[in-house]
Protein backbone atom coordinates (compact mmCIF):
# COMPACT_ATOMS: atom_id res chain seq x y z
CA UNK A 1 0.00 0.00 0.00
CA UNK A 2 1.02 3.61 -0.25
CA UNK A 3 1.86 5.86 2.45
CA UNK A 4 -0.63 7.57 3.86
CA UNK A 5 0.47 10.78 4.17
CA UNK A 6 1.42 13.55 1.61
CA UNK A 7 4.68 16.12 1.56
CA UNK A 8 2.35 18.70 0.13
CA UNK A 9 -0.36 18.45 2.48
CA UNK A 10 2.31 18.30 5.21
CA UNK A 11 4.63 21.03 3.86
CA UNK A 12 1.08 23.28 4.14
CA UNK A 13 0.91 22.09 7.84
CA UNK A 14 4.22 23.36 8.89
CA UNK A 15 3.47 26.15 7.22
CA UNK A 16 0.25 26.68 9.57
CA UNK A 17 2.29 25.99 12.50
CA UNK A 18 4.68 28.36 12.08
CA UNK A 19 2.27 31.17 11.28
CA UNK A 20 0.17 30.47 14.02
CA UNK A 21 3.11 30.71 16.45
CA UNK A 22 4.04 33.73 15.10
CA UNK A 23 1.32 35.75 15.61
CA UNK A 24 0.77 34.15 18.81
CA UNK A 25 4.24 35.88 19.96
CA UNK A 26 2.78 39.07 18.37
CA UNK A 27 5.53 39.37 15.77
CA UNK A 28 5.04 40.76 11.92
CA UNK A 29 6.64 38.75 9.29
CA UNK A 30 8.99 41.57 8.92
CA UNK A 31 9.79 41.74 11.96
CA UNK A 32 10.56 38.19 12.40
CA UNK A 33 12.69 37.88 9.37
CA UNK A 34 14.90 40.94 10.60
CA UNK A 35 15.09 39.30 14.11
CA UNK A 36 15.94 35.80 11.81
CA UNK A 37 18.30 38.14 9.64
CA UNK A 38 15.93 36.63 6.45
CA UNK A 39 14.85 38.50 3.73
CA UNK A 40 11.29 39.10 4.10
CA UNK A 41 10.10 36.97 1.31
CA UNK A 42 11.92 33.75 2.58
CA UNK A 43 9.45 33.87 5.57
CA UNK A 44 6.60 35.04 3.62
CA UNK A 45 7.37 31.75 1.25
CA UNK A 46 8.02 29.23 3.92
CA UNK A 47 4.57 30.51 5.67
CA UNK A 48 3.06 30.58 2.34
CA UNK A 49 3.82 26.37 1.82
CA UNK A 50 5.59 27.72 -1.19
CA UNK A 51 9.28 26.30 -0.31
CA UNK A 52 10.44 23.64 2.15
CA UNK A 53 12.39 24.98 5.18
CA UNK A 54 15.93 23.67 6.24
CA UNK A 55 16.40 21.95 9.60
CA UNK A 56 18.13 24.47 11.03
CA UNK A 57 15.93 27.37 9.94
CA UNK A 58 13.40 25.35 11.67
CA UNK A 59 14.93 25.42 14.90
CA UNK A 60 16.29 29.01 14.76
CA UNK A 61 12.40 29.78 13.74
CA UNK A 62 10.91 27.74 16.83
CA UNK A 63 13.59 29.23 19.63
CA UNK A 64 12.43 32.81 18.14
CA UNK A 65 8.83 31.64 18.62
CA UNK A 66 9.81 30.38 22.40
CA UNK A 67 8.61 26.80 21.34
CA UNK A 68 10.12 24.92 24.25
CA UNK A 69 7.98 21.86 24.25
CA UNK A 70 10.02 18.43 22.67
CA UNK A 71 7.47 16.93 21.59
CA UNK A 72 6.35 20.30 19.45
CA UNK A 73 9.73 20.74 18.19
CA UNK A 74 10.17 16.90 17.13
CA UNK A 75 6.88 16.93 15.30
CA UNK A 76 7.84 20.08 13.66
CA UNK A 77 11.23 18.68 12.35
CA UNK A 78 8.84 15.39 11.25
CA UNK A 79 6.74 17.72 8.94
CA UNK A 80 9.87 19.54 7.99
CA UNK A 81 11.76 15.91 6.91
CA UNK A 82 7.95 14.53 5.51
CA UNK A 83 7.47 17.37 3.60
CA UNK A 84 10.43 17.04 1.22
CA UNK A 85 10.34 13.21 0.59
CA UNK A 86 8.81 12.21 -2.84
CA UNK A 87 5.36 10.19 -3.21
CA UNK A 88 5.14 6.95 -5.15
CA UNK A 89 3.62 9.70 -8.07
CA UNK A 90 7.27 11.41 -8.31
CA UNK A 91 8.18 8.22 -10.42
CA UNK A 92 5.21 9.44 -12.95
CA UNK A 93 6.17 13.02 -12.68
CA UNK A 94 6.08 13.52 -16.46
CA UNK A 95 2.55 12.63 -16.63
CA UNK A 96 1.42 14.17 -13.37
CA UNK A 97 3.42 17.12 -13.50
CA UNK A 98 5.62 18.42 -10.52
CA UNK A 99 2.62 19.33 -8.09
CA UNK A 100 0.39 15.91 -8.35
CA UNK A 101 -3.25 15.96 -7.27
CA UNK A 102 -2.02 12.05 -6.05
CA UNK A 103 -0.27 13.90 -3.69
CA UNK A 104 -3.43 15.65 -2.01
CA UNK A 105 -5.08 12.94 -2.36
CA UNK A 106 -2.97 10.74 -0.43
CA UNK A 107 -4.09 12.16 2.42
CA UNK A 108 -7.78 12.97 1.59
CA UNK A 109 -10.25 11.95 3.90
CA UNK A 110 -12.93 12.82 1.32
CA UNK A 111 -13.17 13.93 -1.83
CA UNK A 112 -15.44 15.22 -3.80
CA UNK A 113 -15.84 15.37 -7.71
CA UNK A 114 -17.81 17.02 -10.20
CA UNK A 115 -17.58 14.98 -13.93
CA UNK A 116 -19.07 16.67 -17.17
CA UNK A 117 -17.29 14.41 -19.28
CA UNK A 118 -15.97 11.35 -19.02
CA UNK A 119 -16.60 8.35 -15.79
CA UNK A 120 -14.17 9.90 -12.90
CA UNK A 121 -10.25 9.29 -13.16
CA UNK A 122 -10.78 7.11 -9.72
CA UNK A 123 -13.22 4.67 -11.17
CA UNK A 124 -12.12 4.35 -14.73
CA UNK A 125 -11.21 0.60 -16.08
CA UNK A 126 -8.17 -0.03 -17.76
CA UNK A 127 -9.67 -0.29 -21.16
CA UNK A 128 -11.19 3.14 -20.48
CA UNK A 129 -8.23 5.21 -19.25
CA UNK A 130 -6.69 3.57 -22.72
CA UNK A 131 -9.05 4.82 -24.89
CA UNK A 132 -9.49 8.33 -22.96
CA UNK A 133 -5.95 8.83 -23.87
CA UNK A 134 -5.83 7.40 -26.93
CA UNK A 135 -8.30 9.81 -28.25
CA UNK A 136 -6.97 11.56 -31.52
CA UNK A 137 -4.13 9.42 -31.71
CA UNK A 138 -2.64 13.11 -28.86
CA UNK A 139 -0.11 10.35 -27.99
CA UNK A 140 1.81 7.58 -28.54
CA UNK A 141 1.71 3.79 -27.16
CA UNK A 142 4.54 3.97 -24.72
CA UNK A 143 2.81 7.23 -23.62
CA UNK A 144 -0.63 5.92 -23.39
CA UNK A 145 0.75 2.69 -21.10
CA UNK A 146 2.25 5.47 -18.44
CA UNK A 147 -0.82 7.34 -18.33
CA UNK A 148 -2.33 3.95 -18.05
CA UNK A 149 -0.16 2.39 -15.15
CA UNK A 150 -0.15 5.49 -13.58
CA UNK A 151 -4.07 5.92 -13.14
CA UNK A 152 -3.95 2.22 -11.54
CA UNK A 153 -1.86 2.97 -9.25
CA UNK A 154 -3.54 6.10 -8.43
CA UNK A 155 -7.14 4.01 -7.86
CA UNK A 156 -5.36 2.14 -5.08
CA UNK A 157 -6.15 5.14 -2.51
CA UNK A 158 -10.03 3.61 -2.62
CA UNK A 159 -8.80 0.14 -1.34
CA UNK A 160 -7.33 -0.53 2.30
CA UNK A 161 -8.78 -0.23 6.17
CA UNK A 162 -8.90 3.35 5.86
CA UNK A 163 -10.05 4.79 2.52
CA UNK A 164 -11.15 8.35 2.03
CA UNK A 165 -14.98 9.03 1.28
CA UNK A 166 -15.32 9.23 -2.45
CA UNK A 167 -18.26 11.13 -3.69
CA UNK A 168 -19.05 11.99 -7.65
CA UNK A 169 -21.88 13.08 -9.38
CA UNK A 170 -21.42 12.23 -13.15
CA UNK A 171 -23.23 13.92 -15.76
CA UNK A 172 -25.23 11.84 -17.92
CA UNK A 173 -23.36 12.52 -21.15
CA UNK A 174 -20.51 11.37 -19.22
CA UNK A 175 -22.78 7.25 -18.90
CA UNK A 176 -23.20 7.68 -22.73
CA UNK A 177 -20.34 8.92 -23.96
CA UNK A 178 -18.57 5.79 -26.04
CA UNK A 179 -15.54 6.13 -25.30
CA UNK A 180 -13.16 2.93 -26.77
CA UNK A 181 -16.60 1.67 -28.24
CA UNK A 182 -19.77 -0.17 -27.10
CA UNK A 183 -18.32 -3.00 -25.08
CA UNK A 184 -15.54 -0.61 -23.54
CA UNK A 185 -18.15 1.24 -22.15
CA UNK A 186 -20.59 -1.12 -21.27
CA UNK A 187 -17.16 -2.68 -18.72
CA UNK A 188 -16.81 0.97 -17.93
CA UNK A 189 -20.97 1.04 -16.65
CA UNK A 190 -20.48 -2.49 -14.93
CA UNK A 191 -17.89 -1.31 -12.76
CA UNK A 192 -19.44 2.17 -11.35
CA UNK A 193 -22.31 -0.32 -10.68
CA UNK A 194 -20.03 -2.31 -8.72
CA UNK A 195 -18.25 0.36 -7.05
CA UNK A 196 -21.15 2.21 -5.94
CA UNK A 197 -21.63 -0.48 -3.39
CA UNK A 198 -18.74 0.01 -1.74
CA UNK A 199 -19.70 1.94 1.74
CA UNK A 200 -17.25 4.62 1.02
CA UNK A 201 -18.67 5.69 -2.40
CA UNK A 202 -21.15 7.47 -3.24
CA UNK A 203 -21.89 7.61 -6.73
CA UNK A 204 -24.70 10.07 -8.07
CA UNK A 205 -25.90 11.33 -11.61
CA UNK A 206 -27.28 14.40 -13.32
CA UNK A 207 -29.78 13.62 -15.83
CA UNK A 208 -29.90 15.52 -18.98
CA UNK A 209 -33.87 16.62 -17.91
CA UNK A 210 -32.54 18.42 -14.75
CA UNK A 211 -31.72 20.83 -16.78
CA UNK A 212 -29.44 24.20 -15.85
CA UNK A 213 -26.93 24.08 -13.16
CA UNK A 214 -24.51 25.96 -11.66
CA UNK A 215 -21.10 23.78 -13.22
CA UNK A 216 -21.53 23.69 -16.51
CA UNK A 217 -17.68 25.39 -16.92
CA UNK A 218 -16.18 21.90 -16.40
CA UNK A 219 -15.60 19.28 -14.17
CA UNK A 220 -13.50 19.71 -10.74
CA UNK A 221 -12.69 17.92 -7.67
CA UNK A 222 -12.61 19.07 -3.85
CA UNK A 223 -10.51 17.37 -1.47
CA UNK A 224 -10.79 17.62 2.34
CA UNK A 225 -8.17 16.41 4.76
CA UNK A 226 -8.67 15.24 8.69
CA UNK A 227 -6.20 17.29 10.11
CA UNK A 228 -8.02 21.39 11.00
CA UNK A 229 -5.26 23.01 9.72
CA UNK A 230 -5.20 21.25 6.16
CA UNK A 231 -7.28 23.35 4.37
CA UNK A 232 -9.56 22.01 1.78
CA UNK A 233 -8.27 22.44 -1.80
CA UNK A 234 -10.04 22.51 -4.81
CA UNK A 235 -8.69 21.04 -8.43
CA UNK A 236 -9.48 21.87 -12.02
CA UNK A 237 -8.30 21.56 -15.46
CA UNK A 238 -7.79 23.06 -18.14
CA UNK A 239 -6.31 22.12 -21.71
CA UNK A 240 -3.21 23.15 -21.10
CA UNK A 241 -3.06 23.39 -17.25
CA UNK A 242 -3.87 21.69 -13.77
CA UNK A 243 -5.05 24.63 -11.43
CA UNK A 244 -5.10 23.83 -7.29
CA UNK A 245 -7.65 26.27 -5.50
CA UNK A 246 -6.69 26.86 -1.97
CA UNK A 247 -8.02 30.61 -1.07
CA UNK A 248 -11.21 29.88 1.60
CA UNK A 249 -12.97 32.63 -0.60
CA UNK A 250 -13.09 30.54 -3.74
CA UNK A 251 -13.22 27.11 -1.52
CA UNK A 252 -16.63 28.52 -0.33
CA UNK A 253 -17.99 28.89 -4.35
CA UNK A 254 -16.77 25.36 -5.28
CA UNK A 255 -19.10 24.11 -2.25
CA UNK A 256 -21.91 26.25 -3.02
CA UNK A 257 -21.86 24.67 -6.49
CA UNK A 258 -21.34 21.12 -5.55
CA UNK A 259 -24.16 21.60 -3.45
CA UNK A 260 -26.41 22.93 -6.30
CA UNK A 261 -25.11 19.53 -8.39
CA UNK A 262 -26.08 17.52 -5.68
CA UNK A 263 -29.36 19.33 -5.07
CA UNK A 264 -30.02 18.71 -9.03
CA UNK A 265 -28.67 14.82 -9.06
CA UNK A 266 -30.75 11.65 -8.13
CA UNK A 267 -30.45 9.54 -5.47
CA UNK A 268 -27.45 6.66 -5.24
CA UNK A 269 -29.96 4.10 -5.64
CA UNK A 270 -31.54 5.62 -8.60
CA UNK A 271 -28.01 6.91 -10.07
CA UNK A 272 -27.56 3.15 -10.19
CA UNK A 273 -30.65 2.07 -11.49
CA UNK A 274 -29.91 4.50 -14.37
CA UNK A 275 -26.73 3.59 -15.13
CA UNK A 276 -28.35 0.27 -15.29
CA UNK A 277 -30.53 1.70 -18.25
CA UNK A 278 -28.17 3.24 -19.80
CA UNK A 279 -26.47 -0.54 -19.89
CA UNK A 280 -29.44 -1.91 -21.36
CA UNK A 281 -29.94 0.95 -23.82
CA UNK A 282 -26.51 0.26 -25.26
CA UNK A 283 -27.42 -3.41 -25.27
Amino acid sequence: MHRTYSPSVRRRRLAAELRKARELREYTGARAAKKLGWPHSKLTKIEAAKQGIKPADLVELMDLYEISETDTREAMLRLARESKERGWWWKYRDIFGERALPDFEAEASAIRCWEAQLAPGLLQTPDYIDAVFRAGNAHDDAVVRRHVAGRIERQQILNGVNPPRFSAILDEGALRRQVGGREVLLEQLQHLCNMATRHNIDLRVLPFTSGEHQASNGSFAILEFPNPLDVPVAFAETVTASMFVEELAEIATYNDVWANLQGAALTQARSVQFIQQVMRDLA
